[in-house]
């Protein structure tokens, strides 16, 4: 009976945020205190919260996405009635927290880590995109929208690990092309250009569906990627890896050898392995294999112009030293 009881108020509950619109959904962001000292802390099931923030949430994580800046933390106060991941078609979204809904739709869909989807309308930040049911389609964030897809995966995966093929891609013409591609992956097949047909014999029609199978994809997975190059046509076998840059943290590459950089391009975190180079935190990069640099785009359009050593020049409080980080020669 207790069920029953249970099952009925949540029912209850769900018909009168469906009636009440995004007014209830208003109401449940408050009672929820899901959106609380300029960050997304909205309750979901199991007693747990999905939080999006920049800094370290004050309780107990379970566990931490560091290129979306989501945790999963205990629910201390353990709220009845959680945000859940809509899996049904809705017939409208709107971006809404504890003062304002705006309602309108997704103009540009989520590719990968690197770019977020983006809103019709102007909206505040943060704020949870609801439908008028108040089920989650995604995160608000200043940067964009973190679409439900990745949320979901976060919420249900053991690993917050992403897969990674060495490219990188965009729309381009109506066309998936290849943007950029990793110098640093051995047999890297692919080259900037490239134009992306197919995946294991499905046709590839976007940038946003087709990343998010890699990034999704288990790691050491292999898949077949049929490719035109000029007028030619390749099919290559490639193994997942795992993905080291991209979204909140820095996409340069160099993140797969341990080099992760800030927007002005100061190391900010550095793997072990580089103490033989003498690098530091704060060391700020200049120059990439010959090429001056001010900003993490640059970085990624010279990083590919090397045949067997990336060229790096630092400055160190007005001191200046090359490194030479090792690669792998590419194919013709």
């Amino acid at each position: 009976m207790l069920r029953l009881f249970l099952a009925l108020n949540f029912l209850l509950l769900n018909l009168f945020a469906c009636k009440g619109g995004y007014n209830s959904c208003k109401l449940k962001i408050t009672h929820s205190k899901a959106i609380k000292y300029n960050s997304i802390q909205a309750p979901v099931l199991k007693n747990k919260r999905l939080i999006y923030s920049k800094y370290l949430p004050n309780a107990k994580v379970i566990k931490h996405d560091p290129f979306l800046s989501l945790y999963l933390v205990e629910d201390r106060k353990k709220f009845k009635h959680p945000f859940k991941i809509n899996n049904h078609l809705s017939l409208g979204i709107a971006s809404v927290n504890a003062k304002s809904s705006t309602e309108g739709r997704i103009t540009k869909r989520q590719v990968g880590l690197n770019s977020f989807a983006t809103f019709s309308e102007k909206t505040s930040t943060p704020a949870l995109l609801l439908n008028s049911c108040c089920a989650l389609e995604g995160i608000v964030t200043p940067d964009g929208i973190i679409e439900k897809a990745y949320v979901e995966r976060f919420l249900n995966s053991k690993s917050s690990d992403y897969g990674d093929i060495g490219i990188r891609v965009e729309d381009k013409n109506t066309k998936v092309v290849v943007k950029r591609f990793n110098p640093f992956i051995e047999n890297n097949p692919f080259k900037k250009g490239d134009i992306v047909l197919s995946m294991n014999g499905k046709k590839v029609y976007s940038s946003f569906a087709f990343m998010k199978k890699i990034l999704f994809s288990n790691i050491g997975s292999t898949h077949k990627i049929k490719v035109k190059r000029g007028s030619k046509y390749f099919t290559f076998v490639v193994k997942t890896q795992k993905r080291y840059g991209g979204g909140y943290l820095s996409d340069t590459f160099l993140e797969q050898k341990g080099i992760y950089f800030n927007p002005n391009l100061s190391i900010v975190k550095i793997a072990n392995e580089f103490n033989g180079y003498g690098l530091k935190r704060g060391d700020r990069l200049i120059q990439v294999n010959g090429k001056k640099v001010s900003s993490i785009s640059d970085i990624r359009q010279h990083i590919s112009d090397f045949k067997f050593f990336a060229s790096l020049l630092f400055e160190r409080e007005g001191f200046q030293f090359f490194v030479n980080i090792n690669g792998k020669l590419k194919k013709d």
